[in-house]
């Protein structure tokens, strides 16, 4: 706790300076105060030329906003891939609003506006944000954290870190205080404003001490929830059902999960890989489970000791995750049928320098190809604060079902902290957020691209100077009209081209 005492002040000062200035909604965006470099450059590399991927259909989840727009990895597959563009570094501009919060999971409604949900240490807030000029449209207060809770504020995404819309543009929301909240939107001759029209309590079900992590529709339309502690379970409007969970005792959980158009619900613990599906009351049972080497330790970038992936599912009936093995965290595919003849494992590799690999970062899946970033050193703001830098390393691992081998097919030297990389299909390239040493200790935060097919660094923009752009976990997201934007601890930057 005497960590983040610094982090507290700071956070307190940029509060005050945001409550002077909010005076009524829309609010104007203010940009997210920094400091000041002369060593940082603010763009490196040359302009990429698009040069368009292949991969396999993700089929659209019927109860979820269109693939791209419905969740912080993209899709129901969880595949972090855009079939849209993103920036190609041409004449970059670069935008941010100013929230005292970090808005880190960003989704889009049917006009285009961006529905997200901005976490500070006043609690979190579900927010409207106008995508071209960043100004605040409608903001709906959301439950605070308890305070014994407190002390993992930078490493726990319970409570709004993860929601989805849904395909109504309703944002569902997992809550601090044990519920799920269904809130849409009502468009007013003032303007629009968000309105709560359903409320699942999970009480019986989500211990006080306890954090609901994520909550994805199945195929069905049957709401199911995972909770830091261990606990699957499901969730429906009405009787007979309500709400049925289990407990997976002594593992916990960390990160969403995965759904796809079998019923299958693919959930990893800090222990074991698991397929779920509903019994005909809902009730979650466990189809398959499949342990993995969790290591010894909980080390520096992780949340806890465990896989720090989401589940990605691929094309053809895979599923991949990692693991947390030393001296080499391994990328894993497994076969994720509710039977399969034979072994479920497919293959795995190993990635990054020994003994300082690990990751909590979905990973990225095109075709057979699944790109993983190493997150090791980042163990909260303070370690990236002052000049400070992490291990580096995004790995590109090509898996080839039949002949159950996994291959490095080359890895990049970019430092990566925190952020959840994305990539486009249609212009070939990996985004993520990164941060290099500098010769006067700045704190210098650069948006990156790297080309899919080899692994070069194509260019770096500098997204921002200070604390203040610091990710903290939050992922790269592209919207419709192909601008970036990454949720930070001041709030939202926003990356875009200037043709």
């Amino acid at each position: 706790m005497l960590a983040a005492r610094p982090l507290i002040a700071a956070g307190a000062a940029l509060f005050a300076i945001a409550s002077a200035v909010a005076v009524a909604v829309p609010v104007p965006a203010i940009p997210i105060p920094q400091s000041s470099s002369s060593v940082a450059a603010p763009f490196i590399g040359t302009p990429a030329t698009p040069d368009p991927l292949a991969s396999f259909a993700v089929p659209q989840h019927p109860f979820m906003a269109p693939d791209g727009r419905s969740n912080l990895h993209n899709d129901a597959y969880q595949t972090d891939a855009y079939n849209g563009a993103g920036p190609l570094g041409i004449n970059p501009r670069i935008r941010s609003t100013f929230h005292v919060a970090e808005c880190a999971s960003v989704t889009f409604d049917s006009a285009g506006r961006i529905i997200t949900i901005c976490v500070g240490f006043d609690g979190p807030r579900l927010m409207m944000i106008d995508p071209d000029d960043l100004s605040t449209l409608a903001a709906f207060p959301l439950p605070p954290r308890n305070p014994s809770t407190l002390a993992n504020v930078f490493s726990s995404f319970s409570g709004g870190g993860y929601f989805y819309l849904d395909h109504l543009g309703r944002a569902v929301i997992p809550t601090n205080d044990g519920r799920i909240l269904v809130v849409g939107v009502r468009e007013t001759a003032a303007g629009p404003s968000f309105m709560l029209e359903t409320v699942h309590d999970l009480s019986g079900h989500v211990s006080s001490g306890d954090g609901i992590v994520s909550v994805l529709p199945d195929w069905s339309g049957l709401l199911w929830f995972v909770t830091e502690s261990g606990v699957v379970g499901t969730a429906v409007d009405s009787a007979p059902l309500g709400v049925r969970s289990i407990d997976l005792t002594g593992e916990a959980i960390a990160n969403s999960f995965a759904v796809d158009e079998t019923g299958g619900v693919y959930v990893v613990s800090d222990h074991a890989l698991y397929r779920f599906d509903a019994a005909a009351d809902g009730t979650p049972v466990a189809t398959w489970r499949e342990p993995y080497d969790r290591g010894t330790r909980r080390k520096p970038g992780q949340v806890s000791q465990g896989s720090g992936t989401t589940p990605t599912l691929i094309g053809g009936g895979y599923v991949a995750i990692t693991d947390n093995a030393d001296p080499k965290m391994n990328v894993i595919v497994y076969r994720r049928s509710g039977s399969v003849a034979g072994s479920r494992f497919v293959c795995a590799a190993g990635v990054f320098a020994d003994g300082v690999s690990n990751t909590d970062q979905s990973l990225i899946a095109v075709g057979n190809a699944l790109i993983a970033e190493n997150n090791y050193g980042y163990s909260g703001p303070l370690a990236t604060n002052g000049g400070g830098v992490t291990e580096p390393g995004l790995a590109r691992v090509d898996f080839d079902a039949g002949a159950s081998s996994c291959t490095v097919v080359w890895t990049s030297a970019e430092r990566a902290p925190s952020v959840v990389p994305k990539v486009s299909l249609a212009n070939g390239l990996i985004y993520t957020y990164t941060k290099d040493p500098q010769p006067d200790s700045t704190d210098a935060w650069y948006f990156t691209a790297i080309d899919f097919r080899t692994g070069a660094t194509v260019y770096k923009i500098r997204a921002g100077l200070g604390l203040g752009f610091n990710n903290n976990y939050a992922p790269v997201t592209l919207g419709p009209d192909g601008t970036a934007y990454v949720g930070v601890l001041g709030g939202l930057a926003a990356i875009s081209d200037t043709p």
